[in-house]
């Protein structure tokens, strides 16, 4: 006579199978957040050496930095990003006057000062100055003088 088995997997192997599965996410899910966040902090320091490029031409043709248009103005990461899918708004003001942009008539035009707010609070957002000021720091907001911020 035949002995009937049961086939298939028990209740216990099964639940063994998904806490496998939730230790690899809870590692897995952290550590690509935080490559994506280097990433598009890499992304945002690119594009604003580049962006002192194209000042450093406009200010070698006009002899000071008035005029300068950044297209598109604000400039987001990734480029042509909208809505919540933008990490990074990046400005460029008058370096004397910070409410100024270098399209104002009232701006004096000799400086500038470059800031890249991040979207995401545990990303790093950016000051860079023609004077020499650079400083980075975590979270949306940083001020245009890095009160609270460290060099970068």
């Amino acid at each position: 006579m035949k002995q009937s088995r049961s086939l298939g997997f028990t209740l216990i192997e099964l639940m063994a199978v998904v806490a496998i599965i939730a230790i690899f996410a809870a590692i897995a899910i952290p550590s690509y957040q935080n490559f994506i966040r280097r990433s598009t902090t890499a992304q945002a320091q690119q594009e604003i050496q580049r962006i002192v490029t194209l000042l450093e031409r406009n200010k070698s043709r006009n002899f000071n930095y008035l005029g300068f248009t950044l297209t598109p103005d604000p400039f987001v990461i990734p480029i042509g990003s909208t809505g919540d899918s933008v990490k990074y708004i990046i400005t460029v003001m008058d370096g004397t006057d910070s409410s100024r942009p270098l399209t104002n008539a009232a701006a004096a035009g000799q400086d500038y000062i470059i800031r890249a707010l991040s979207t995401d609070a545990k990303n790093f957002s950016y000051v860079l100055s023609s004077t020499g000021l650079r400083c980075k720091k975590i979270g949306k907001t940083i001020s245009y003088n890095c009160v609270g911020a460290e060099a970068w």
